[in-house]
This record gives C-alpha cells, structure tokens and sequence, in this order.
C-alpha cells in the first residue's frame, strides 16, 4: 500500500488498514512503510493518464516530394480520442504560419487546458504568445526524449507506414489531400488497442442481421473498412 501511494502517510495508510480489520498501531505502520529518497511526485506517465482528457499535442514532420523538395506537416492531436483536430502543410514553416494553424485548432472557446510539444526552435515567440492568449499551459519535453510525446509520435509512425511510404508526392495540395483522405479513415474505421480496438470516433457492434459484409476501399486502395449493408 506504501509503495503503489508515495503521497500517503502513516495515518492515511493506518486508516485504510483499519476499515480493511487489520489491527496494527500506526507507529508499526511507519515503521515498515518504503523510504523514498527524494520527495513523491508523479511520474510523467501518470501525469499524462491524469490530464488526458484536457491535453493535446504538437508536432512537425518532414515528407519529400518527387522534385526533392521538403514539404513540412504540422499535426494537432487530441490525447483522450486519440482524434486529429488539425493538421496543415508548408514548405515554410514559420513561426507565424504556425500560430496560424493553433489558432486554426482551436476556433473560438475550444482551446484545450495543456499543450505538450518538444523544444524545437520553430515554436517562436509568435507561437508562445498564442498559446498565451489561448490560455493554454504549454509543457515541454525533455531534450532527446521522444518517449514523452509517444502519442503523437506514435501518429506520425502510422501516417508514414499506412500512407505516405506508399505514395508519390507532388507538391503542397497533393499532400494535404492525401492526409485529409487518410484522416478520414482514421477517425471512422482505424482501431486502436489503446481504445479497446475501437476508432476515435466510436463505432457501433453491427449485428449479422444488419446484412452482408462488404468491403470498401479507403485512401486510394490503400486501406479498406468493412460493415453490413442491406442486400
């Protein structure tokens, strides 16, 4: 009980004991209680599980064209659903752009309590002031600690292996339509083990007497989802 609460002390723990009728003295209980070395807090896992609901992430990625241009894709995801609320595409990706696309985001009351994003110098003081003005509470990773924004790392990793490894791109609206068409498949039909293999945007059981499962494609071929339709 002591080493899954480090926030609890003698008497809290003497309490519990009590309610669960084990009779032990609460100088017994300190006595056998863990030594911690430094004082309790939250891991940064736990922090993130706490604040889910109320927390987004920020991040860039890079995608070549054929013509050996860099195109920049700047990704918003929502950590409870694991839901895209926005994405744009540059192949100038100033500070300025960027508070755009926040802005964008989070259109009037929307804006989110926490924002988790890395240290990148692309999130200039226009960026930062935006943030401000949201009233949103930035928290920043460590440096070279990717594990710290896993969500949406783990989103970018998807994007990369579901999609963009298996198509050519043009220019700037190429891609963006090639993201919208993914985004949209994976908001409605991708699962996802963290949601008990459901999509962000929940799908209903469909029963087998809803008709014949059939199967059509999504982002070009690339994917398919499956449901009953009626004969």
């Amino acid at each position: 009980m002591s080493r899954n609460n480090p926030r609890w002390g003698a008497p809290r723990i003497h309490g519990e004991l009590l309610k669960l009728g084990i009779e032990i003295t609460e100088p017994t209980v300190a006595k056998y209680m863990v030594r911690h070395r430094n004082p309790p807090s939250q891991t940064w896992r736990t922090f993130l599980e706490n604040h889910v609901k109320s927390m987004v992430s920020v991040d860039f990625f890079t995608v070549p064209t054929i013509g050996f241009q860099i195109l920049y894709v700047f990704l918003v995801l929502a950590h409870d659903r694991r839901r895209i609320l926005h994405f744009g595409v540059t192949a100038h990706p100033t500070a300025e752009w960027t508070a755009q696309q926040l802005r964008e985001a989070f259109p009037w009351d929307s804006a989110p309590r926490y924002l988790l994003r890395d240290r990148d110098r692309i999130f200039g003081e226009d960026f930062v002031d935006q943030v401000k003005a949201l009233g949103i509470k930035q928290v920043l990773s460590a440096p070279r600690s990717p594990w710290q924004r896993a969500y949406v790392e783990r989103l970018i990793g998807s994007i990369r292996r579901e999609c963009l490894d298996h198509v050519i791109v043009f220019g700037e609206r190429t891609l963006h339509r090639t993201l919208a068409s993914y985004a949209s498949y994976y908001h409605n039909w991708r699962t996802h083990l963290s949601l008990g293999k459901d999509a962000p945007k929940s799908r209903r059981i469909q029963a087998s007497a809803e008709g014949k499962v059939v199967e059509i494609r999504e982002v070009g071929g690339l994917h398919h989802h499956y449901e009953r339709r009626a004969a």
